[in-house]
């Protein structure tokens, strides 16, 4: 384990941001941050998934229109 390491906090526009040190830093370019008492806890952000993004979308109120019952026919090839 790494020992504790002082960071740095900063404004970047905004927003405060802070500095991890080298040997504290987190894979991938998203975390997920929240609070407990008077601690952040900042982790890395899971990886996207296709039904996760599935699962935040709406659901379709349109009518969608028959489709007629094809009959298939067989084929020589």
């Amino acid at each position: 384990m790494v020992p504790e390491r002082r960071g740095k906090l900063f404004r970047n526009g905004r927003n405060q941001a802070v500095r991890i040190p080298r040997g504290f830093e987190l894979p991938g370019k998203d975390v997920v941050i929240r609070k407990d008492g008077e601690r952040l806890i900042v982790e890395p952000a899971p990886p996207k998934s296709l039904l996760g993004l599935l699962a935040t979308l709406s659901s379709l109120d349109d009518e969608l229109p028959e489709i007629p019952d094809l009959h298939l026919r067989a084929v020589d090839l």
